[in-house]
C-alpha cells in the first residue's frame, strides 16, 4: 500500500469502510510523517500523539470515519488548550469544543492537533514555515493548517477567514482551499474577530476532499466535484480590481490558465466588475478594525498588555473611528452584496488570482490579501486550486469565486478547472 499519510481524504475513507486501511494505521501513518518533518514545519501549537491515536481506534462511523484533522488554535476543543497565539490565552482549557469540532467529530473525524495561527487569527506570525521551503511564509493566519495539509500531516484541517487566511495560505502551499458562503459553517466556538466578515475554512488536497467535509458538517448537499459536469463551464476572467498588484508570475500564471481551460472545453469570457466594487479596500480595512475593537473589549480592558503592539494599534484605531463610520462601511458591503450576481452576469464563476504570487521569502508577514478581502466581504464562495509553480519553484493558485449559496456549483468548476491544470 502507499503510504497512507498521502491519501487523499476521499480515498481514506473509501478504503477505511471496505475494510483495506484501519483508522489507527492511518494515524499511525499521520504522526510518522509528523515526527519526521515538524521540527522543520513547526505546523502545531499542540499536539498529543497517544490521545489522537486513542480516539482513531474509537471514532465513529460516518462519512468522515477516521479521517484526521487539524484544527486551528483559535477553534475550541473540549480536550486540547485552546491558546488564540496569545500569552493572554496560555494554557486555556475550553469546556466544549466549538460546533464546527463537534460537527466533525459526530461525522467520524479523529481531531490530531491544533496548528499554529497568527495571533487571535489577525496580527504576529507564529513560527510555521513552508514546507516547499523553509525560509518563506506558508502565509496566514490558518499558517499551521495550510503547511500541515501541504506536508501531509493530516488529509483535512480548518482554517477561518476575515480577509484571505484561508485562500492565500492554501495557494502558498499548494493546496485547496475552500471559504464557503458566509454562515454555511457555524462559527459557535470560534474566537471572534469581525462578525460581519469571519468565516470557517476548509483546507485539504483534493477539491472533493472539501466538498465531502463540509457537507457532512454543516448539512449543505455540496455534490460530488468528481462527477462531471452536465456541460462545460462559463467562466468569467476577472482580474480584480486588485489587478496592478499582481506579481509577473500570476500575470503569466493566468494568460497560461486561460488557455489550458480553453483547451479543456471550456467557455470563457473576459468579466471585469463595475467601478463600485473597487477601491474597497479601506472599506474592509475599516470594517475589520471597528469590529475587531469591539470583540477585543475584555483583553483590552483586562490585558492589553498580553496584546502585541501591532494589535494594539489597531485595535485603539478601531476605537478611535466615529460610529458612523463602521454603519457606513457596513451598507457599502451590503449593497455590493446585493449587486453581485447581477454583476457576475451570464458566467457560472469567476476565475481570478488567489494571492499576488509566491510565498514571500520570511516569517515575519504572512503576505497580502488584496486578492481576497473583496470576495470575503461579499460573502460568497470561493475555492483555490494549485496552479503551476512560480520563478522560485513555490506553488501558485488560482481562485474560483461564485455566487452566494452556489457552493456546490463552485466546487464543481474548481474540480474542472484542477482537472485541467494537472
Amino acid at each position: 500500500m502507499s503510504d497512507p499519510a498521502k491519501l487523499s481524504a476521499t480515498e481514506a475513507a473509501r478504503r477505511i469502510r471496505d475494510g483495506g486501511l484501519r483508522p489507527e494505521a492511518l494515524m499511525e501513518a499521520c504522526l510518522d510523517r509528523i515526527a519526521a518533518r515538524e521540527g522543520v514545519v513547526h505546523a502545531f501549537a499542540c499536539l498529543d500523539p497517544e490521545q489522537a491515536t486513542a480516539q482513531a481506534a474509537a471514532a465513529r462511523p460516518g462519512p468522515l470515519h477516521g479521517l484526521p484533522f487539524g484544527v486551528k488554535d483559535v477553534f475550541d476543543t473540549a480536550d486540547l488548550p485552546t491558546g488564540y497565539n496569545s500569552p493572554i490565552y496560555r494554557g486555556h482549557r475550553p469546556r466544549a469544543d466549538a460546533a464546527a469540532v463537534a460537527w466533525t467529530r459526530a461525522a467520524g473525524g479523529v481531531l490530531l492537533g491544533k496548528t499554529v495561527t497568527t495571533e487571535f487569527a489577525y496580527r504576529h506570525p507564529g513560527p510555521t514555515t513552508n514546507p516547499h521551503d523553509a525560509t518563506r511564509t506558508p502565509g496566514g493566519s490558518s499558517s499551521g493548517s495550510a503547511a500541515g495539509v501541504a506536508d501531509f500531516f493530516f488529509p483535512l484541517a480548518f482554517g477561518t477567514q476575515t480577509a484571505g487566511s484561508t485562500i492565500r495560505p492554501a495557494a502558498y502551499c499548494g493546496v485547496v482551499g475552500y471559504k464557503p458562503s458566509f454562515g454555511m459553517i457555524n462559527r459557535v466556538g470560534v474566537k471572534q474577530l469581525a462578525d460581519s466578515l469571519d468565516h470557517v475554512g476548509l483546507m485539504a488536497r483534493h477539491v472533493a476532499d472539501c466538498a465531502l467535509w463540509g457537507g457532512a458538517l454543516s448539512g449543505w448537499d455540496l455534490g460530488d466535484p468528481d462527477t462531471a459536469l452536465p456541460a462545460a463551464p462559463r467562466i468569467g476572467l476577472c482580474r480584480s480590481p486588485a489587478w496592478s498588484r499582481a506579481a509577473p508570475e500570476t500575470a503569466a500564471l493566468f494568460a497560461d490558465v486561460a488557455t489550458r481551460l480553453t483547451a479543456a472545453g471550456a467557455r470563457l469570457a473576459e468579466r471585469e466588475l463595475p467601478a463600485a466594487y473597487a477601491e474597497q479596500e479601506e472599506t474592509h480595512r475599516t470594517l475589520l478594525d471597528m469590529e475587531a475593537a469591539r470583540a477585543f473589549g475584555w483583553e483590552l480592558a483586562a490585558a492589553p498588555e498580553g496584546l502585541s503592539e501591532v494589535l494594539r494599534e489597531k485595535l485603539h484605531w478601531g476605537l478611535a473611528q466615529p460610529a458612523a463610520a463602521l454603519h457606513e462601511a457596513r451598507q457599502r458591503f451590503h449593497a455590493l452584496r446585493a449587486g453581485f450576481a447581477e454583476a457576475v452576469g451570464d458566467v457560472d464563476v469567476l476565475l481570478t488570482p488567489a494571492a499576488p504570487g509566491e510565498a514571500p521569502v520570511g516569517l515575519g508577514s504572512t503576505g497580502d490579501a488584496v486578492f481576497n478581502f473583496l470576495w470575503t466581504a461579499l460573502h460568497v464562495p470561493c475555492v483555490t486550486v494549485p496552479a503551476g509553480h512560480g520563478p522560485a519553484g513555490m506553488p501558485l493558485g488560482i481562485q474560483i469565486v461564485g455566487r452566494f449559496g452556489e457552493d456546490r456549483r463552485v466546487l464543481a468548476v474548481a474540480q474542472f478547472v484542477a482537472s485541467a491544470l494537472q
